[in-house]
């Protein structure tokens, strides 16, 4: 516990989604620590314990919502830091299997930004607030508990070149610490047993470079992404950013990925379905050497079937799941996390733990995980269990793709999902699934889902 009167939660992680947590905890503790190895004060370039801070991460249009609730006025701030602004899908230029969906404007905004300007903002943000203080160049040891081990009473940290730990008492621990959390681990040491994940094999590698390019290759659009598809399992996003740059991140699955040198990366690009995005590079001027990241597995840990998990601990952000990043949905699902969270404070009393991880996993984890399942299985290489409900999601996915490319109306409604502002089902209200059919399955677009070796009948 911590001392006195005073009520205090302490963060793991100065990650997005560890800043998150902290803003919804300011709200709840009269004190808010926030823990990490890293310098974060002042830090505007990516830092070292956060490796994919050199590539694009992009914010959802749910995400920005609820960052702009949590924050208010920081999509002002980064559109004033010269963050570019656009429709999220009127102003970009999507392709599936190697075609254009109907461009259309569905009144959410995208405000690309690199993922360090991002986090500072967001950071500085949550410095800003008074009960919030940042506990920096910390390693993080463990936990302090109870004798019992049934709550969790601090955090057991130690500062570089020291001989001995430091333990932060506090009254609610949560855990940030992303894909590397060590909190498994601690539960099981702790007698809490073998906290059960899902892992699912995808071989993503992907590489990202930054370039000035005189004029505007893009025509006032925002950015070119074309999506990857098992016919053609390479994609790529390219996007203006902050500050008058380009951002290219290109991608392969399965173990084909980019290469890092230049004119290997530039033949990758130029393999991709569409053309554009290669063409553009031909006037530009690279402002870095091209950095690989690699993503070999997502992860979903699912710390709520455990029988029993302690007081006074819980866990956000990539520490519970680690999505495919080509779709982009963990920042957004770190704010929503916040929101769930709020949702279990109530003014310092201790959260009921198991029922926030509950909640968590239902209402916000669960609809993208299952989305981006039945896509990752899409791919024949990817090793999983493909149920008769992920193969009709995998026919009825491919026929909303192929029905986008013809009706903006289908446009509007898959963007809405994908951008995580409606649940997934949204895709089967009458009126789109009418929409779906009738376009779908004529003409070229209908070509293609027919051609899905998933698209046969699926007894019941």
């Amino acid at each position: 516990m911590s001392s006195d009167d005073q009520t205090r939660a302490v963060v793991l992680g100065g990650s997005i989604a560890g800043l998150f947590a902290a803003r919804v905890l300011s709200d709840a503790y009269d004190e808010v620590l926030v823990v990490d190895r890293d310098e974060l004060v002042g830090v505007t370039g990516p830092r070292r314990s956060r490796p994919q801070g050199r590539h694009i991460n992009a914010m959802h249009v749910r995400g920005r919502v609820v960052m702009e609730e949590l924050f208010p006025g920081i999509t002002d701030e980064l559109i004033a830091d010269e963050c570019p602004v656009g429709d999220f899908a009127g102003s970009v230029r999507w392709y599936f299997h190697g075609k254009a969906v109907k461009r259309t404007d569905i009144g959410f905004i995208a405000v690309p930004a690199t993922a360090p300007l991002m986090e500072r903002h967001i950071r500085e943000r949550t410095h800003a607030l008074p009960n919030v203080t940042f506990v920096e160049q910390r390693d993080i040891v463990g936990l302090a508990t109870t004798a019992d081990r049934r709550r969790v009473t601090g955090v057991r940290v130690r500062q570089a070149a020291a001989d001995t730990d430091e333990t932060i008492a506090a009254d609610l621990v949560v855990d940030a610490t992303g894909r590397g959390t060590r909190l498994p681990v601690w539960l099981e040491e702790l007698g809490y047993g073998r906290v059960p994940e899902e892992r699912k094999k995808i071989g993503l590698g992907y590489v990202t470079q930054h370039y000035r390019i005189p004029g505007d290759p893009l025509d006032g659009d925002l950015a070119i992404i074309p999506v990857a598809s098992p016919e053609s399992p390479r994609g790529a996003i390219f996007t203006k950013t902050d500050h008058g740059r380009y951002e290219l991140t290109a991608y392969g699955l399965l173990g084909d990925h980019p290469p890092t040198d230049q004119e290997g990366f530039y033949a990758f690009v130029k393999s991709l379905a569409v053309p554009e995005i290669h063409e553009a590079l031909q006037s530009a001027e690279p402002l870095d050497e091209p950095v690989a990241f690699r993503f070999p597995v997502t992860i979903r840990r699912r710390y709520e079937k455990l029988a029993s998990f302690p007081a006074g601990l819980l866990v956000t952000g990539d520490a519970v799941t680690c999505f495919n990043p080509v779709y982009a949905q963990g920042m957004t699902v770190a704010a929503l996390s916040a929101l769930t969270m709020r949702d279990h404070l109530h003014s310092g009393a201790t959260p009921d733990s198991l029922a926030y991880l509950r909640d968590l996993a239902r209402d916000v984890i669960d609809p993208p995980w299952e989305m981006t399942n039945t896509v990752d299985l899409s791919f024949p290489g990817v090793q999983g269990a493909r149920t008769p409900k992920v193969r009709m999601g995998q026919v009825y996915l491919s026929l909303v793709q192929a029905a986008a490319t013809r009706d903006s109306a289908v446009t509007t409604a898959y963007m809405r999902a994908a951008g995580m502002v409606d649940r997934p089902e949204a895709l089967m209200r009458p009126a789109v699934v009418a929409r779906v059919l009738w376009n779908a399955l004529r003409g070229t677009a209908g070509q293609v889902a027919r051609q899905l070796p998933t698209a046969r009948p699926v007894r019941p």
